[in-house]
């Protein structure tokens, strides 16, 4: 599974706010959206807010292995 918790923190660390990504830099509120509710984004999404918050990926998302999936692989 996808986590967007890490873009939480980082739009927290840095003072930037939903309305300034949607208003100032021009990201799709439903983007922030789908993201809100562990939607999928594209890579062009991504790269573009990495871009927008000078960060990498791993401060926008993270990979959390479903219990299913860490269990089959042992």
């Amino acid at each position: 599974m996808i986590s967007y918790e890490p873009f939480y923190q980082t739009l927290l660390k840095k003072g930037v706010t939903e309305y300034n990504l949607i208003f100032k830099q021009g990201v799709d509120a439903n983007t922030l959206h789908r993201m809100k509710h562990g939607k999928a984004i594209t890579t062009r999404t991504l790269n573009a807010l990495c871009e927008i918050l000078g960060c990498q990926v791993t401060d926008i998302l993270e990979y959390i292995p479903d219990d299913d999936t860490a269990s089959s692989t042992a």
